[in-house]
C-alpha cells in the first residue's frame, strides 16, 4: 500500500476516465472493529457498507476482505480514519498506523494507495443520535462504526469536491 495526500488522492482519480473511476473506501479503526463506507461511482455521496471483525491473527483474512472489496467495488482507494490531535500522540492514532503497517506487510494490497483524514468526533456524533433508540449494544456498536466510516468518508468527499470547484473557478 503506498499512503498519498488527501488532494492528490482524488486528483489522481479525476484523472482517469469517467467509466473507468474507482471508488473510494472509508475505514474507521477500532480496537476491536473497522467499520467501512463506499462512496458513490461520483464520488459525492459516502454510504454504509459493513464491519470487519480486527484481531492481530486474522491481519491476513482481512487483507484478502480487502482484496475482494477493491474488485467487486472497483476500488481506487482508502480513506482512513486517523485522530489528529495536535496535542499528543493518542492510543488511537497509534493503534490506527499499526494496522495500516500490518495490512502493508501483508503485500496483498500492493500499490493501493490510501490516505489519511481527521476522524474527529465521528463515533461521538453518531452515538448520539442511536442514544434515543436504545438500540442492544452489540448493534449499536456496528451500526456506530459503519456510520463513523461514513462520517469520516463523507467528510473528505465534501472536502475535497469543494476544493475541485474552487480550483475549476479560480
Amino acid at each position: 500500500m503506498k499512503y498519498v495526500k488527501p488532494l492528490n488522492l482524488f486528483h489522481d482519480l479525476l484523472k482517469t476516465n469517467a467509466l473507468e473511476r474507482g471508488r473510494l473506501l472509508g475505514l474507521d479503526v477500532g480496537d476491536k472493529y473497522v467499520g467501512l463506507a463506499v462512496s458513490d461511482t461520483h464520488n459525492k455521496i459516502a454510504s454504509p457498507l459493513s464491519v470487519l471483525l480486527r484481531k492481530k491473527t486474522n491481519i491476513e483474512l482481512m487483507a484478502s476482505d480487502f482484496q475482494s472489496l477493491i474488485s467487486e467495488l472497483s476500488l481506487a482507494g482508502f480513506v482512513v480514519g486517523y485522530p489528529f490531535d495536535r496535542q499528543r500522540s493518542s492510543p488511537n492514532a497509534v493503534q490506527v498506523k499499526l494496522f495500516i503497517d500490518d495490512l502493508c506487510k501483508t503485500g496483498k494490497l500492493e500499490g493501493f494507495r490510501y490516505t489519511y483524514w481527521d476522524e474527529c468526533f465521528t463515533s461521538k456524533n453518531v452515538e448520539i443520535l442511536l442514544k434515543p433508540l436504545k438500540l442492544h449494544p452489540v448493534e449499536s456498536k456496528t451500526i456506530i462504526d459503519k456510520f463513523a466510516a461514513v462520517g469520516i468518508l463523507q467528510g473528505y468527499l465534501d472536502y475535497v469536491n469543494r476544493n475541485q470547484k474552487l480550483e475549476t473557478k479560480g
